[in-house]
């Protein structure tokens, strides 16, 4: 159980509380690249309680800028995109991807105010068709990871991105560590709707393990399961990566969840799938796979249950916008959350002591693919448990 302050502590993103700072050290899916397109080179968006506007220049160039002007406070995103950034169409002031204030029309360009002028940006790249942006300080600024997933090339990806989560970030991650939810919330749930979808977890669990893993490019919490009716199947680990990812392999699709915090109520989900070719041939897909966007209610805004997503959400949304932890009452199952917790409290101490959290890395030595997809593995087909 928490105080409310703790809960407070771990939970809120914006700039200056102490998980906002700790978020900010880390990349964050901010859109799938499909979205910025030659007609539509601009997307509104919220990341960690800041409103920006993501765009691609005339060049090819992504930038992230603060939303609005810091002339007068007109949207970005009304402004024009030039071939060196974006032009406010306000006053016609431009600004490149770094928020270097270019231009100030109608100014005495030989009093150099506009070299005075900077506009909040933040870095962008992009890899297997997501945008990632960091928000943080730029002398602290890691390597973006390069997960197998997203780097190999001997298969096809596909990227969802889920109808917008209406609730804290930490719900969903505190999930990916809570191993038995997926018996009754996902199995339970597909057998009472005639459904064999999830008949892999409609078995008894006679052990839950969690490890902590701190790798020198990625840090998190390992689970894995041990079937009472086949104690020598040990299932594969599904590593949540520290602070807000969900990595689960599988025979039909190994799945990466990226889980963006929009602000303190709001999350947004990008799925990929990924599927290797049998014989490990090269696939030469799309630079960016189109993102299809997946529904998690019906029409009168309630949950439809009909597959793990709009589950998986139902719980986490009813919980509220921020969970009530102060009246909750944890069991013995539910150690992989209090282990969560831990990690997060000691890397917000990290960061408040002024030390790199675990999990980043500047070294170029460690710019290099990373191993998360078991060799060899078998197991099962159900793909989209979180």
């Amino acid at each position: 159980m928490l105080t409310r302050e703790e809960n407070e502590w771990l939970t809120r993103t914006g700039a200056g509380t102490p998980a906002g700072e700790l978020l900010r050290r880390y990349w964050h899916v901010v859109a799938a690249a499909s979205e910025i397109t030659e007609a539509k080179p601009k997307k509104k968006v919220r990341i960690l309680g800041e409103d920006l506007v993501l765009y691609r220049d005339r060049t090819g160039k992504y930038g992230l800028v603060a939303e609005h002007c810091a002339h007068r406070g007109a949207s970005l995103y009304y402004g024009f995109v030039e071939a060196d950034g974006i032009r406010c169409a306000y006053h016609g002031w431009k600004y490149d991807a770094c928020g270097k204030c270019l231009e100030q029309p109608f100014e005495n360009p030989d009093g150099g105010f506009k070299d005075k002028i900077s506009q909040p940006a933040y870095p962008v790249e992009k890899l297997a068709g997501l945008l990632f942006a960091y928000l943080g300080p730029p002398e602290k600024k890691p390597l973006l990871p390069r997960w197998d997933m997203l780097a190999r090339r001997d298969g096809v990806r596909k990227i969802e991105v889920y109808e917008t989560l209406r609730c804290n970030w930490l719900q969903a991650m505190e999930n990916s560590v809570d191993p038995v939810h997926t018996y009754y919330l996902h199995a339970h749930s597909m057998k009472m709707r005639g459904s064999s979808q999830g008949a892999y977890y409609y078995r008894p669990v006679s052990k839950l393990d969690f490890s902590l893993v701190v790798h020198p490019t990625w840090a998190g919490i390992q689970k894995q399961r041990v079937f009472a009716d086949n104690a020598s199947h040990v299932e594969a680990p599904h590593p949540l990566i520290f602070p807000t990812m969900l990595m689960v392999p599988a025979t039909t699709g190994h799945n990466m969840h990226f889980r963006t915090p929009i602000d303190d109520e709001n999350t947004e989900i990008f799925h990929v799938r990924f599927n290797p070719t049998s014989d490990g041939s090269t696939v030469h897909d799309l630079e960016d796979p189109p993102a299809q966007f997946v529904s998690t209610k019906n029409q009168a805004g309630e949950f439809h249950m009909d597959n793990f997503p709009s589950q998986d959400q139902m719980a986490w949304e009813t919980q509220g916008l921020v969970a009530n932890r102060p009246d909750e009452h944890l069991g013995e199952s539910d150690r992989g959350i209090i282990l969560l917790r831990k990690m997060l409290r000691d890397q917000i101490r990290a960061v408040q002591n002024g030390e790199d959290p675990v999990g980043i890395t500047r070294d170029p030595k460690h710019d290099q693919m990373i191993r998360l997809i078991p060799e060899g593995y078998t197991a099962f087909s159900a793909t989209q448990s979180g």
